[in-house]
């Protein structure tokens, strides 16, 4: 008996030790099969662009357009304030901006839009069919939609954000409505190696 009662006792004292690991606050998708490569696109200087080129940072890899009315400013604007929140680690992540309308979204345009939100977040374009195939990649959807407001069309599309690890693994989907500090604490866990 006095065996079984050392056992009980050692099992529930391991039990306590071991903790299991902290959720994320927005969605782990770590494995996912898509979403392994960024091709044929350029960013606003004009440079071929890959999500190599951010080895050793986290990402945040955001799909829109400049005249987007509402998702996209708001979006852009709450990675401006999770930049603030991580503070000396802001450093250590890229947010990437790709458009879905290489038509109007020329490169001087994305430069002045994504540097108005913050001046180290990087606007991405390619040819149509370079942005069909990133989108493809990403599962984004996005369509063209007649406008009433004297913009010609306007671009239905998904309004999520990817987020990648220092290694380069996509790891997380972050909801257009996430809070900035949720946010802020899942970089700062990519960042840790977590």
């Amino acid at each position: 008996m006095r065996r079984v009662l050392i056992l009980v006792l050692l099992m529930f004292l391991a039990a306590c030790g071991a903790r299991a690991p902290m959720p994320w606050r927005t969605t782990d998708i770590s494995g996912a099969d898509f979403g392994h490569a960024l091709v044929g696109l350029k960013d606003q200087h004009g440079k071929p662009t890959t999500l190599d080129d951010f080895r050793g940072r986290a990402v945040l890899l955001f799909f829109g357009y400049t005249a987007c009315p509402d998702v996209c400013p708001a979006t852009l604007a709450r990675y401006a304030a999770v930049m603030k929140a991580l503070g000396a680690d802001a450093d250590r992540v890229q947010v990437l901006f790709v458009t879905l309308d290489p038509e109007r979204d020329t490169p001087d345009k994305l430069a002045a839009y994504v540097s108005w939100f913050d001046p180290r977040f990087i606007g991405l374009y390619g040819d149509l069919a370079a942005t069909e195939a990133a989108a493809r990649e990403f599962k984004i959807y996005f369509a063209r939609s007649k406008s009433s407001a004297g913009m010609g069309y306007t671009i239905d599309h998904s309004a999520g954000t990817y987020a990648f690890d220092p290694a380069g693994r996509i790891r997380l989907y972050i909801r257009d409505d996430a809070p900035v500090e949720a946010i802020a604490g899942d970089l700062k866990r990519l960042l840790a190696g977590q």
